[in-house]
């Protein structure tokens, strides 16, 4: 099957935080991509404490929101299967890559640091 013959997966990142954080943000564009490609969303973040929790959600157009993945800021990356999350210390930065994206990644994405 040719690549430009799959469906198109639509990921719409927005930013999210909780009220002990100070601060994250996302700076980049929705994205479009198709069926069985990756992509990686980056979020920012600023935080008052050098330990922390990330947590990465989904929200589908119904308003359901789906709980991705969580990581300790003490450990660079998680798994857990398409997803794998990365902190950049130095850029203050969390990525969330999506392998073999499916029609149902089509969402709102939403990181949210925990201090």
């Amino acid at each position: 099957m040719l690549l430009s013959s799959l469906p198109w997966v639509f990921l719409a990142f927005i930013f999210s935080g909780s009220s002990v954080a100070q601060r994250v943000a996302q700076d980049q564009p929705d994205i479009s991509s198709q069926v069985g490609e990756v992509v990686t969303l980056n979020c920012q973040y600023e935080t008052r404490l050098s330990s922390f929790r990330i947590f990465w959600y989904k929200q589908l157009a119904s308003g359901e929101m789906i709980y991705l993945i969580g990581q300790v800021s003490s450990s660079q990356k998680a798994r857990d299967g398409r997803y794998t999350t990365d902190i950049q210390r130095s850029r203050k930065s969390i990525s969330l890559t999506i392998s073999d994206l499916q029609l149902e990644d089509s969402a709102k994405y939403f990181c949210a640091v925990w201090e």
